[in-house]
């Protein structure tokens, strides 16, 4: 696939752009400048892109030149752990992997068969987009239940589930010609700091980080996940330098303890967690990384590392060993199978029905008696999601304040909430919550419906109803009306666990 047998025979510089994998702005393809720098950088020898946002006509057309220019072939990689429509326009809008593990039982037959089904469709959906460096699955266990940035992009706060799940992605994907990844080692599931704003310190003994949070990970490594991404944590039980600059971590943990042989990721390199920290690629060189992830300047970079190699402060052979993994797993890129698979849409809504959970209720409250005299009220951050299918299923609305006032009619509490980087918070402000259970205690009969994380749900313990759809699709919108109304049942398991907190009364 390429023409270099041997890193020696690749100039210094060639090697370092190898290393680094740079970000591809979607919505700046059209600007012809803007193209001819990525193209630039193809052409020095780039490892490869990660891609956020933009429209597949664009996007795709794109990928493909750039793979035609390229030397040697391009990681094509992006954060789609729901689908190509997290950051792709035109993709499908896959389930959260926390609605994923609500609603499939890895050990029933029929479960993993349609998980199977759906990887395959994303998969194949990626692979038609021109992406083939998927940064999934997440393996983080979600312990904290205000972590703003894991939430639902955790499977579960359950280790074993965790493990059990990321292994099954990583074996179907890569059946499916892709190159997964799993994050964000050694664990960032037990924090309430978003690595993207602050450093996040994670205070667990080395035994329980082995009995939970790196516990996924062996799995991981057992399944042959082909790389690992490393996050922007600092772990003092492991060392007193953040995870991407630690030797301790990165090389005698998951190198040497854990075997891992693959390849080894940092977390994008322009969040603030690490700011401050002079020469960082190569101090992320230097603990035993081989790729770079989104570093503010590629070009900068590149001579950041060529001077430290020129000063002896970063061995060549240590640039050389990173390049022959990189290599080496480009090779596996040239298999691609022909994937057969169903409609990812169909999948899609198939895992999402299946994900809804009914949480605990009164009895008689469902299904709705009366759907067309329910009253709907709107939380949470509505701008961010297309809020139609449920909105339109009841279009009698009152706004949080109407509903204070009291209200005789049933009455719907959807609550929207999203994780995003630099966001901050993946739940509601403390001032909505207050006004949400008043509410509550003023109307006849309550129903909470959190289209987003479920820990939010803990603190509506007043209500008659409590569901958890973990995500804001429209397929989990569609799931969640059609369980309302009787015509299917609740299926899902919550995967963490909800504290019921008391209401202002009691």
């Amino acid at each position: 696939m390429h023409p270099f047998t041997a890193t020696s025979e690749m100039p210094l510089s060639r090697q370092l752009y190898q290393l680094i994998i740079s970000r591809i702005d979607g919505g700046k393809l059209t600007d012809p400048a803007y193209v001819q720098k990525q193209r630039d950088l193809v052409d020095k020898g780039i490892g490869g892109f990660i891609f956020f946002k933009g429209a597949q006509d664009l996007v795709t057309p794109f990928i493909r030149e750039m793979q035609r220019a390229a030397q040697i072939p391009l990681f094509m990689a992006s954060d789609i752990e729901r689908g190509v429509a997290q950051q792709i326009q035109g993709g499908t809008p896959f389930p959260t992997q926390m609605a994923v593990a609500a609603g499939i039982d890895i050990n029933r037959h029929e479960d993993r068969s349609l998980l199977t089904e759906a990887l395959r469709s994303l998969a194949k959906e990626a692979a038609d987009a021109g992406l083939n460096m998927p940064l999934l699955p997440v393996l983080d266990v979600n312990r904290d239940p205000d972590n703003p940035i894991i939430c639902t992009r955790a499977f579960s706060d359950d280790p074993k589930t965790v493990a059990a799940l990321g292994a099954h992605y990583i074996k179907t994907l890569q059946a499916g010609g892709m190159i997964t990844c799993a994050k964000h080692f050694p664990g960032h599931g037990d924090t309430s700091a978003d690595s993207h704003i602050e450093l996040p310190v994670i205070r667990k003994s080395r035994h329980a980080l082995m009995e939970c949070d790196i516990y996924p990970y062996r799995a991981a490594i057992a399944a042959g996940v082909q790389s690992i991404m490393i996050g922007h944590l600092l772990v003092p039980e492991l060392d007193d330098r953040p995870a991407s600059l630690s030797s301790r971590i990165i090389t005698d943990l998951l190198r040497k303890d854990l075997g891992f042989d693959g390849l080894i990721m940092t977390d994008a390199l322009n969040m603030h967690a690490l700011a401050g920290v002079t020469n960082l690629p190569v101090a992320c060189m230097q603990a035993g990384i081989d790729i770079l992830l989104h570093p503010v300047d590629a070009d900068t970079t590149v001579a950041e590392l060529e001077a430290a190699v020129q000063s002896g402060s970063l061995p060549a052979g240590t640039i050389e060993t990173a390049v022959a993994r990189i290599l080496r797993a480009k090779q596996r890129l040239a298999a691609k199978p022909a994937l057969r698979a169903g409609h990812p849409g169909a999948m899609a809504a198939r895992l999402a029905g299946k994900s809804i959970t009914l949480v605990d209720h009164m009895p008689g409250t469902l299904p709705l008696d009366d759907p067309e005299n329910t009253r709907l009220v709107l939380c949470g951050d509505t701008t961010k999601h297309d809020i139609s299918p449920i909105s339109c299923s009841f279009p009698e609305h009152l706004s949080l304040d109407e509903a204070t006032e009291g209200c005789d009619a049933p009455v719907i509490f959807a609550i929207f909430t999203s994780v995003a980087a630099w966001q901050g918070s993946s739940g509601l402000a403390p001032d909505e919550i207050r006004r949400i259970r008043t509410a509550i205690e003023k109307t006849r009969q309550s129903i909470v419906i959190s289209f987003g994380s479920p820990y939010v749900l803990r603190h509506f313990g007043n209500a008659d109803a409590r569901i958890a759809a973990y995500d804001a699709s429209r397929y989990a919108q569609g799931a969640v009306i059609g369980c309302l109304g009787g015509a299917f049942g609740f299926n899902g398991r919550l995967p963490v666990t909800i504290a019921k907190e008391p209401s202002d009364g009691d």
